[in-house]
């Protein structure tokens, strides 16, 4: 920092160490800051949250990145960004720095998933080497306490539609005397959780509008007859799996809608005005009560010809392969007109004004 004319200061995040190397640091002109709560995340939480600086730029202490390298995460904020992330990937990785699953598999992954659910120009989501302004640290509410805060600051970034730079960066091998905190499966699983947690598109609504789209082709598909693909008959059976990928379909679809607006209404994502448009306007609870009730009387309708179907038997045996093309149906819009009124209520109470 003097080097380069910088005018800035060193922060020692210590959430519990018990080796001295806070004394270490204060001697050598560290601000030591005592964290409480255990984990990497509140750590790192708790040295942003005393910096006094416009900028931050934060590293792991185990030797494994160059300091040096400062200046330039500095220049590139100056150039207008507001998150400039270190890349492994796109800089150099030394020989026994990474554990070989972390290289090839679990980071690697994890980044493409960050790139696809949230549109984030990242190569290298955990990098350990990155910069921010202050301000953006105090917009974005970073919660999480463990090793999925790396992921839950570019998340969030990209959410929050800041710029994100990228500067290629040198991985050592550490200079720890002990194995690292980092474990590869719980740790990466954390991350995984973390990422579709926030991406209810990914988690729910892509899979829910598969599976209502797959569920509806088979319902209509076979309520003529039977149908053949080659050796093999497709009747009844396949209409009543169809109508639960349905049933599951909406649930997953009404469920990312309960997960994006508790996320906005508790600060986790920030607003989007094109779903706050719908739901003031079109979706409300009342269209939600009508839609419900519609698919109520739908249902009852085929229903109602099912059993009109019986009555005119006699009341007495039935061939249920021509009846259970109007029951199977008809029961998927009762349940379906039923789950869409609970959900109606359910959202209304979601959107409640609260100070």
């Amino acid at each position: 920092m003097d080097e380069a004319g910088l005018s800035g200061e060193v922060i020692v995040a210590d959430n519990g160490s018990t080796d001295g190397s806070g004394e270490i640091a204060e001697r050598a002109g560290a601000r030591v800051v005592p964290v409480d709560g255990s984990g990497y995340g509140s750590a790192l939480r708790g040295g942003f949250a005393a910096a006094r600086g416009t900028y931050v730029v934060m590293g792991d202490a185990d030797d494994s990145y160059d300091f040096a390298e400062v200046p330039a995460f500095v220049r590139k904020l100056d150039e207008g960004y507001d998150l400039v992330m270190g890349s492994r990937i796109r800089g150099r990785i030394e020989p026994g720095a990474m554990p070989f699953l972390h290289r090839w598999l679990g980071n690697p992954l994890l980044s493409f998933l960050g790139r696809l659910f949230f549109d984030a120009p990242v190569s290298d989501f955990h990098c350990g080497l990155r910069a921010f302004r202050r301000e953006v640290f105090e917009r974005i509410d970073l919660r999480t306490t463990g090793m999925e805060l790396a992921s839950e600051m570019v998340v969030k970034a990209a959410l929050f539609r800041l710029r994100i730079g990228e500067i290629p960066v040198t991985l050592r091998p550490d200079g720890r005397s002990r194995r690292p905190h980092l474990r590869t499966w719980h740790d990466g699983w954390r991350n995984l959780r973390f990422l579709l947690l926030y991406s209810p598109r990914w988690l729910y609504l892509y899979p829910g509008l598969f599976l209502v789209g797959l569920g509806a082709f088979l319902l209509f598909w076979l309520f003529p007859g039977p149908r053949r693909i080659g050796p093999v008959t497709l009747d009844l059976h396949t209409m009543l799996g169809g109508a639960a990928m349905v049933l599951v379909g909406a649930q997953a679809i009404l469920f990312g809608v309960f997960t994006k607006i508790f996320a906005i209404t508790e600060g986790l994502r920030p607003a989007d005005p094109f779903f706050a448009r719908l739901f003031d306007r079109t979706v409300t609870l009342e269209t939600g009560l009508a839609a419900g009730a519609g698919g109520a009387l739908l249902g009852l309708a085929l229903v109602g010809h099912a059993v009109l179907s019986w009555r005119a038997a006699g009341w007495g045996a039935l061939d249920y392969t021509l009846t259970m093309r109007w029951m199977i149906p008809g029961a998927l819009f009762l349940a379906l007109g039923a789950e869409v009124v609970l959900a109606s209520f359910f959202l209304s109470v979601l959107g409640l004004k609260r100070r």
